[in-house]
């Protein structure tokens, strides 16, 4: 196993701050994963104690990663991954899913929080024969993650780009929609989009959640619409099923009932 590479960036410089909740750490949380402090745990607890469905929502997220990944390496033949937002490691992490399949698959990781950055060189460890690199970079720089990302990746062959949970921290959606453009507008013909975000108009009790979460002093998350998370994909083939509720794309043979949640996801092709 090889040690990934870590190019440091605004997060090496800042401190850790374990009195204000963080989402990355929240989510950790959810995942049954021990990366966050007891201000995460409280704040984890109390939005479930609203919606319980969160946790549902969180394993289901990461499970539609993995089946999307799945679908990139074995037939797509993708090699290559920008996996932006990358939250803390936890079980079937990008690189994990891919180089099981493929070994030679390389990973650029790209995050901007600091204990994200303390966990990289110790957690994400790439096969001999790929490889895996972190940046510590914002998705509001998507000029700056591209030229960090480009010393590891090939950007004349075809890569996925990987966008879990990260648009709804970006409250201006013609925003969002500027900077997903701008990263595949970086890409070649072949490459990918995978987008998963919290969907508004299917979960009162989630809506109420997630607005209650918003104005706890922690870093806002923007529930969208379907139909604006599937403007993300304009200009791009999308893979059946489309754009769906994440347990919905490409369900596991014994997941095939699976309710639909406010969680919506697709992957596309770029021609």
């Amino acid at each position: 196993m090889s040690d990934p590479e870590t190019t440091p960036g605004t997060a090496a410089h800042q401190k850790i701050d374990t009195s204000v909740p963080h989402s990355a750490r929240i989510w950790n949380y959810w995942l049954g994963g021990k990366d966050n402090y007891p201000v995460d745990e409280e704040a984890g607890d109390a939005y479930t104690g609203v919606f319980p469905g969160i946790v549902t929502i969180a394993r289901s997220s990461r499970a539609f990663l993995r089946r999307n990944i799945t679908y990139l390496v074995s037939e797509a033949g993708i090699r290559q991954f920008l996996d932006i937002g990358t939250g803390l490691p936890t079980a079937d992490n990008t690189h994990e899913v891919a180089q099981r399949i493929a070994p030679e698959s390389r990973i650029v990781y790209v995050d901007n929080d600091p204990m994200i950055l303390a966990h990289a060189r110790a957690l994400l460890y790439s096969t001999p024969e790929g490889a895996t690199a972190y940046v510590d970079s914002d998705v509001l720089d998507p000029e700056r993650v591209l030229a960090a990302a480009a010393a590891t990746l090939d950007f004349s062959r075809p890569t996925a780009l990987i966008l879990s949970n990260i648009l709804g921290h970006i409250a201006d959606h013609d925003e969002a929609r500027s900077i997903v453009k701008r990263l595949m507008d970086a890409l070649p013909s072949g490459s990918y989009l995978s987008i998963n975000d919290g969907s508004r108009g299917f979960d009162p009790g989630f809506e109420q959640a997630q607005d209650g979460y918003n104005k706890s002093g922690a870093v806002p998350y923007n529930l969208r619409t379907v139909e604006e998370i599937t403007s993300f994909f304009d200009g791009l083939e999308l893979l059946e099923p489309g754009v769906v509720s994440v347990t919905r794309w490409r369900p596991d043979a014994d997941a095939s009932d699976a309710p639909i949640i406010a969680e919506h996801g697709g992957l596309a092709r770029k021609p």
